[in-house]
């Protein structure tokens, strides 16, 4: 390895591998990013954005009393004072604390423009006002009673809160969402007053299980509202590992119209859906054609959420019409569930629902105990005052004669009484009016009440079972004020299959013929396609695969990676077109390759066949796919999949070696590997087709021109046999 000596002008080279320098320095980042930037602390809720603007709104004293102050004020101290970044970041976390359907307990109380449901984006921060609600001063109380720990800004010029005291679990009521390096976090909001229900629980009962848990949160609770449809045992599970997720749809309603005509009328919206791109989306699907039951859509909306549902026919039934829609579009979404925290040490982990609660109440119990001792404090220095000024009023002719008289009253009063400086500077700063008998009563009074409230202030710092009851009356204290109806209603799993064949029927059934170019665009014709070389593609495109369909057929799409698509003929793009790509229909690999398209037949059966020669005879109905991943058929490269039309297979081989076998030695199997078609020593399989023995195969030769196979029984054989050479010209039958 050369040695590096350090220039003399006093640069610094640093002799490392590469490998170990860019590794280090990127272990850096990813840990600040996840420790400072993406993941909440499961104390307060925060990530230090936020939390940073909490505290500088209330060191500007912009409490729910104030006037509210310009957004650039508040973003420019916290820029300045605390988080050194951009303004665009700052202002965006503080619109967000701001919004009423983001937040299910708004943390700032914003005048201006701060965006809308529709999407639209918050005015420029010098436009708009702010200042802290009820609710973010609960989560800072006792901020200024030594509740927390502080630590330096970034400059050193002054300090800020670790943890806010959080006097209500702000993890789980307004949730988080963030992604850092590995990591990432999204964790729903939920009703307050539930949340301090469980926490109660939890304090009589710390044996308590998550079901136990459950049975009082039942769910998210979302500030848009809404319906979720995820059953109980699901939820349970995402509450108990932390990981999980929860299906939210749209609340909706039948409206009756006349003629025994009706529309729906949607009035809450799932949880962070732009409203104006749902309307969009439903638009583009009746103008495509793949909504067939959704006739209109508009937006009557104004104060309150109004989106008017039209259904094509008044024949259609509501439920079957919404059941379509939740399935083709934003009016059910999939919110999922990811509780990864930052705990007490600042190590992330994913925490399910007891755990992020008791490390609230712990948390809880902290700043109970902390305030305890600051508070002991305070009284005790104020008693100690208040000891001085007894001995005054016991003494008070004398203490007036060395006032007047002595030339150093401080040192007298001290070596006369016993006092302390403190109380000595406290009794000559008092004034004559304040040793009147009434405040001499008063001042008695008050020692006695802080003589009281000190020895309960000392119990409850030394009883962790007082401290415990006081940490439940302080919740319910919070409860009272902050209780809110649930929004969200908690409905059982709904089974969206059971509505597929109702749907359907609503279809009609027109002959379209499918298209499907080499590139991967795919359009549907009307009626037959009497000439396809009249069929017009993009540049540098062609003609792949042309299949006759109805518009109610169910298209099976088999890619080289083993997998089998299933697509609705209906959903298909306009003929009078270039189509639209596959891949947006289907999630296909980049690497794999159409391998055939098929129109589906329901009870009949398909010859799936590898590139290593392997195969089996699968049935139709099993290879169809409910998803847009598809179904994994076969293991290894997928060749063919033909239907069975035949009583024959006939296979051939890179050796152009040919091999026919009876149907009848494949197996029936719905997916795996298959049996071998045909030995090869190198090479495998190029090309397979089905037929029946009465008419004998057909083969295409180099001239594209289809030939018939009449004596094709001498290359009769068994199932995995070499085969022959094949006839002259014969290299595929297709």
């Amino acid at each position: 390895m050369t040695i590096h000596t350090p220039p003399p002008e006093g640069g610094r080279i640093i002799d490392e591998p590469m490998s170990e320098a860019l590794s280090r320095r990127y272990l850096a980042y990813a840990l600040s990013t996840i420790t400072n930037r993406a993941l909440p602390d499961v104390r307060d809720g925060f990530k230090p954005v936020h939390r940073r603007i909490m505290y500088a709104m209330q060191q500007m004293r912009l409490n729910p009393q104030a006037a509210a102050r310009k957004c650039a004020k508040v973003v420019g101290e916290v820029m300045g004072g605390y988080h050194p970044h951009g303004d665009a970041s700052i202002y965006d976390a503080l619109v967000r604390l701001a919004q009423d359907f983001s937040q299910r307990y708004p943390l700032v109380d914003g005048q201006g423009n701060f965006g809308n449901i529709d999407g639209d984006n918050a005015a420029a921060m010098r436009y708009t006002e702010c200042k802290l609600t009820p609710a973010a001063v609960l989560l800072m109380d006792g901020i200024d009673q030594d509740a927390v720990d502080f630590k330096p800004t970034y400059d050193d010029q002054d300090e800020e809160p670790v943890v806010l005291p959080a006097g209500f679990p702000n993890l789980l009521a307004n949730g988080s969402s963030g992604i850092a390096v590995g990591m990432a976090t999204s964790i729903p909001p939920h009703n307050v007053g539930e949340l301090i229900d469980a926490c109660q629980l939890l304090l009589e009962r710390p044996d308590a299980t998550t079901e136990d848990l459950v049975a009082i949160v039942p769910g998210p609770d979302f500030p848009t509202g809404g319906v979720a449809v995820e059953g109980h045992a699901s939820i349970l599970e995402a509450y108990e590992t932390g990981r999980g997720g929860v299906r939210l749809r749209a609340r909706w309603e039948r409206v009756p119209l006349d003629r025994g005509g009706y529309q729906i009328v949607v009035t809450e919206m799932p949880y962070q859906v732009g409203k104006s791109k749902l309307v969009a989306d439903l638009a583009d699907l009746i103008e495509h054609k793949k909504a067939p039951l959704l006739g209109d859509v508009r937006d009557e909306s104004a104060e309150d959420i109004r989106l008017v549902l039209e259904p094509k026919s008044r024949t259609v039934e509501a439920d079957v019409l919404m059941e379509s829609l939740f399935k083709l579009s934003d009016l059910e979404v999939r919110f999922p569930i990811n509780m990864n925290v930052l705990d007490g040490t600042g190590t992330p982990g994913v925490l399910g629902l007891k755990a992020c609660l008791q490390a609230f109440l712990e948390h809880r119990r902290e700043v109970l105990v902390r305030r305890a001792h600051w508070r002991i404090e305070r009284v005790e220095k104020r008693l100690h005052l208040l000891e001085g000024l007894r001995i005054v009023f016991l003494n008070l002719d004398e203490v007036i004669r060395i006032v007047r008289e002595e030339e150093q009253p401080k040192a007298v009063l001290i070596a006369r009484f016993g006092l302390t400086e403190l109380q000595a500077d406290f009794i000559l700063d008092t004034r004559l009016r304040q040793l009147a008998r009434i405040e001499e009563m008063t001042i008695e009074n008050e020692f006695k009440a802080l003589m009281e409230e000190l020895s309960g202030l000392r119990s409850l710092s030394t009883t962790p079972a007082k401290q415990w009851k006081q940490v439940g009356k302080d919740l319910e204290a919070v409860r009272k004020a902050m209780v809110s109806p649930r929004r969200t209603t908690i409905a059982e799993a709904v089974d969206s299959s059971a509505f597929a064949a109702a749907v359907e029927a609503f279809i009609p059934r027109e002959a379209i013929t499918v298209i499907l170019s080499e590139r991967g665009w795919i359009r549907a014709a009307k009626g037959k396609v009497e000439d396809p070389s009249e069929l017009k593609f993009k540049e540098g495109d062609s003609l792949a695969w042309l299949v006759p369909a109805y518009t109610t057929d169910k298209l099976l799409v088999a890619a080289s990676d083993g997998r089998i698509f299933t697509i609705g003929a209906d959903k298909l793009a306009s003929g009078r077109g270039h189509g639209e790509p596959l891949r947006l229909m289907i999630d296909l690999d980049e690497k794999a390759e159409i391998v055939a398209l098929l129109s589906h037949q329901p009870g009949g059966k398909l010859l799936v066949a590898s590139r290593a020669g392997y195969g089996f005879i699968a049935p139709e109905d099993e290879l169809l796919a409910q998803k847009r991943g598809g179904k994994q058929v076969l293991n290894g490269e997928l060749k063919a999949v033909l239907r069975v039309a035949g009583d024959h297979v006939a296979t051939i081989g890179d050796n152009i070696k040919a091999l026919i076998f009876p149907v009848a030695e494949l197996p029936e199997m719905g997916r795996g590997k298959g049996v071998k078609l045909q030995n090869y020593k190198q090479g495998g399989l190029v090309d397979v087709t089905v037929f029946d023995g009465a008419h004998g195969p057909e083969w295409v030769d180099g001239g594209a021109r289809r030939r018939n196979w009449p004596d094709w029984k001498d290359w009769l054989g068994k199932r995995a046999g070499a085969g022959r050479q094949g006839p002259r010209g014969l290299r595929k039958f297709r």
